[in-house]
């Protein structure tokens, strides 16, 4: 049977000495032994049921809790436990890197952000993920739902993913800077391209394609399922385009 001293415990499961120390003042973990000078030593069993307490305790539950189930939870549950935590861990780190894409893509389109728009990468609440799905299911069908869910591209994308659209807003925007009318070649080549990467994206789903442009037009609906932003003049500035090409193109 190996021992190990508090300093040696201490390093390998990287845990305090003074956390070593309450614990066995509780009673929650008492060393195997103890020399006469005072010195813990814990043996491997000890070992083991501190590496349980540490998983037990990162998954909020309390030393009080811990203290009672500790010899009666079995290695499922304990396992039961470690997976849930870790699902946890996982979900929270995918909607931070959501949020963290999304402001990429904001920075691409506005060039510019202010430090009070990064808190929600810190503190942005479920209920703002629950109203974006209730919006989805109140507009699109199960299936709809799932072709925008695989085709869509959206502001938590990664900023790869919408380079594309990015660039066209942007040209749309130096049309209007530049008061370039909705006929002019410039705009009609933004045209012809906006219909081709729809057309890619809903896989030639015209009723979802039509659908989705007339919820695009709301900027209210549109930021609440965390689409990128498109102002209202560019929306109308590209419709008229569009309408333009296609009455030329027949």
């Amino acid at each position: 049977m190996n021992f190990y001293t508090t300093g040696e415990v201490s390093k390998k499961l990287s845990i305090s000495i003074r956390t070593l120390r309450y614990y066995d003042e509780i009673g929650l973990v008492v060393p195997s032994k103890k020399e006469d000078n005072g010195k813990r030593l814990y043996n491997d069993n000890d070992v083991f049921l501190l590496e349980k307490i540490i998983l037990l305790k990162a998954a909020s539950i309390s030393l009080h809790d811990i203290k009672q189930i500790i010899n009666h939870i079995t290695i499922f549950e304990t396992l039961t436990i470690h997976k849930e935590q870790l699902e946890n861990h996982l979900k929270q780190l995918q909607q931070s890197l959501n949020y963290t894409n999304t402001l990429l893509n904001i920075l691409k389109l506005e060039e510019e952000l202010e430090w009070k728009e990064l808190i929600p990468l810190f503190t942005k609440e479920k209920t703002e993920l629950n109203k974006k799905e209730k919006i989805i299911k109140f507009i699109f069908n199960k299936e709809e739902q799932r072709l925008l869910n695989e085709k869509l591209p959206k502001l938590e994308n990664d900023p790869k993913d919408i380079t594309k659209w990015i660039h066209l807003i942007k040209r749309i925007e130096y049309c209007l800077e530049e008061q370039k009318a909705p006929h002019s070649r410039d705009a009609q080549l933004i045209a012809e391209e906006i219909l081709l990467l729809s057309s890619e994206t809903f896989n030639g789903e015209k009723e979802l394609e039509e659908k989705f442009w007339e919820v695009r037009k709301s900027e209210k609906i549109s930021s609440s399922l965390n689409l990128y932003p498109i102002r209202k003049e560019i929306i109308d500035f590209l419709e008229e385009a569009i309408l333009i090409f296609e009455k030329e193109k027949h």
